[in-house]
């Protein structure tokens, strides 16, 4: 896993190879972070990163300055190597919450600019994820929640949805209040 800018720019992170997780590509991961640098001030941000695994898409928001990142995930390994990586890097704007995201996601306790989820692509509760963002009130005003999913998962009907982008086999459909 390779940070691809920032303050870390070519910062590489070896991930235990036990971790039951499929990082985003950096292909996908400079596509989608040239959309929201074209459509965020990355110093204003504060970000939800669920499912977060290895950290890879938290790591390159604390790299290129977001001003508080949050993620979680269930995984004890997953959550370990993130505060790991996250104190060696010595960031202080990234918290790491070892929970389930459904259970997380059930209350609202702050909002945020950006959110932003990585299931396992074959997990089925794939389709509940925005509208528990949504009726739980986790985004500020203009703020998006961008989820990456495979190619046989479509949201273009969601009330939110409002675009998707494709790279290789890894998509990404973006939701906002409208």
């Amino acid at each position: 896993m390779r940070i691809i800018s920032g303050k870390f720019k070519g910062k590489t992170l070896q991930a235990p190879k036990q971790l039951p997780v499929r990082p985003t590509t950096d292909y996908a991961k400079e596509g989608l972070f040239n959309i929201i640098e074209n459509s965020f001030d990355m110093d204003e941000l504060s970000v939800l990163d669920l499912f977060c695994g290895t950290g890879n898409i938290s790591f390159e928001f604390a790299s290129r300055g977001a001003k508080n990142i949050t993620s979680v995930d269930a995984n004890n390994h997953c959550v370990r190597f993130v505060k790991e990586t996250s104190n060696s890097l010595e960031l202080k704007n990234l918290q790491i919450i070892k929970q389930d995201v459904f259970r997380f996601l059930q209350r609202a306790t702050q909002q945020f600019d950006l959110i932003f989820a990585d299931p396992p692509y074959q997990l089925k509760e794939v389709i509940e994820i925005p509208d528990l963002i949504f009726k739980n009130n986790w985004l500020k005003t203009n703020g998006w929640f961008i989820l990456e999913h495979d190619k046989f998962v479509n949201f273009t009907s969601h009330p939110n949805f409002f675009q998707q982008r494709k790279y290789g086999n890894v998509n990404f459909s973006f939701f906002q209040h409208l």
